[in-house]
């Protein structure tokens, strides 16, 4: 007998079986895929030649997740590239606001009036990273803080809706920025906490980029999936699970899906009725024939690029989206991976993509209203089109079934459940079922690929295999 099986190899799923794997468990992933890596996948969706992130693309919470760092990740081929300016905001006048590795730029992009603002509001985090990421990414029943008064200053900034931290900026350009940060997670931004949010993307620009992998998003899983193999632990694909009894038996259950999914197999009944799913994405990649023709400078040096001229566009688009309603202007997230990763396309030849955000379950096409938003700020940019791939709120969920809706957060990000999800519990990896536990990203610390919901749940699952007879 096993003595846990994981279901689900994204990174949450695959960091909780490395977990256990390196403390002595025999464990066992289970994929319905064809490939490792869930919403940390490449392929060639457009043209060959041409290596797409179907989700995830740039990852700020991956090299500053405490549990990564304890990993010989890079002996498994995970390299990280840093483009010269982590992400920029452009704006109608043909200029852009940076958010930079340096604090000083960054604040100096922003205007004089908020410069000063900006580094008061990030001073006493700076240098802090490590310890503040663990304790802000762990909850109290599984490690307790190491900078406690840090965290309580975190939670003081972070915990009000961060249109109050907006208030305190007097100009549009940091506005527009910090609330293009914000929405990155799907969310209206007068929600509670997500000044946090913000907050936690503007840190870890600071404190360690916001890179790309080499050769896309798809080397964070398989050098997840190498660690495991090397630590005796086995990756099945092409395997899905429909019920328990697919399963081999196990002391323990883990669970990296969406906690609807989780109910259906382990048959726990409406456990999770009261979770909710959120607005959904709309994501376009590209094959391009030269780079994104931005006017303004620093895009043309940024990872990724927020399209959203002025924080009230932000929250509108959000506001349409979670509402029902498809915005006719969206908000974009935007990333230029063969910017610092030319192998990633033909020479000469870049990726790109754009993803906005629209109801869940959305059947429409937001393409012309994506390509209208980027010509906006990168005129003649349809010309460089070779070809795209589309992928609304039903491909996604298709593509990834943790992606309810085409929500791709696995969960709404609003209200309380941005801070506690899947549902009100000091002890959110168990469920109703003694040995099955959940670990995707509708756990906390939620969406990003960090693997520190695998590495939260992996403890309470460890705890319970050392209890449970063998």
């Amino acid at each position: 007998m096993l003595d846990a099986v994981v279901v689900g190899a994204g990174p949450n799923g695959l960091t909780a079986a490395v977990e256990l794997a390196r403390r002595g468990f025999s464990v066992a992933v289970f994929e319905a895929a064809d490939t490792v890596g869930g919403g940390a996948r490449t392929e060639e969706l457009t043209l060959p030649g041409f290596r797409h992130d179907p989700c995830s693309a740039v990852h700020p919470l991956g090299i500053g997740s405490p549990v990564f760092s304890t990993m010989p990740l890079a002996r498994y081929g995970l390299e990280w590239l840093h483009p010269p300016l982590p992400m920029a905001h452009p704006f109608d006048d043909g200029t852009a606001a940076v958010l930079s590795r340096s604090v000083s730029e960054t604040a100096a992009s922003l205007g004089p009036r908020d410069a000063g603002t900006y580094r008061r509001l990030v001073a006493p985090f700076l240098g802090k990273w490590d310890s503040l990421a663990r304790d802000f990414m762990s909850l109290p029943s599984t490690a307790l803080p190491r900078d406690p008064l840090t965290l309580a200053r975190f939670g003081l900034a972070g915990l009000p809706p961060s249109t109050w931290l907006l208030n305190r900026f007097r100009e549009e350009r940091a506005r527009a920025l910090f609330a293009g940060l914000v929405a990155h997670v799907i969310a209206p931004l007068g929600g509670i906490g997500t000044s946090a949010v913000g907050l936690v993307f503007a840190l870890a620009a600071h404190a360690g980029g916001w890179p790309m992998p080499r050769g896309g998003s798809q080397s964070v899983s398989d050098a997840l999936a190498g660690y495991l193999r090397d630590l005796g632990g086995a990756v099945h694909t092409g395997f899905e699970i429909k019920r328990l009894d697919d399963l081999p038996p196990a002391r323990a259950y883990v669970f990296d899906t969406s906690p609807t999914a989780l109910a259906r197999i382990a048959r726990l009944g409406r456990a999770y009725d009261g979770y909710k799913y959120g607005a959904a994405a709309f994501k376009v990649d590209y094959a391009l024939s030269g780079p994104v023709p931005w006017t303004a400078e620093a895009p043309r040096r940024a990872g990724t690029v927020q399209i959203g001229p002025r924080a009230r566009d932000i929250d509108a688009a959000l506001q349409l989206a979670t509402g029902g309603r498809a915005p006719r202007t969206p908000f974009l997230i935007t990333a230029q991976p063969s910017l610092v990763d030319p192998g990633r396309a033909p020479e000469g030849k870049h990726v790109f993509w754009a993803y906005g955000h629209v109801p869940a379950g959305w059947g429409g096409n937001l393409t012309d209203a994506v390509e209208r938003q980027i010509e906006r700020f990168a005129p003649g940019f349809r010309d460089l089109v070779l070809a795209r791939a589309t992928a609304g709120p039903p491909e996604l969920a298709a593509r990834n079934p943790n992606y309810v809706g085409g929500d791709i957060a696995c969960g709404a990000a609003s209200g309380l459940q941005l801070l506690l999800r899947p549902k009100l519990s000091l002890f959110p990896y168990a469920t109703a079922h003694p040995a099955v536990f959940l670990c995707s990203s509708a756990t906390p610390p939620g969406p990003g690929v960090h693997g520190m919901s695998g590495h939260n749940a992996a403890k309470a699952v460890w705890r319970h295999l050392r209890r449970a007879p063998s």
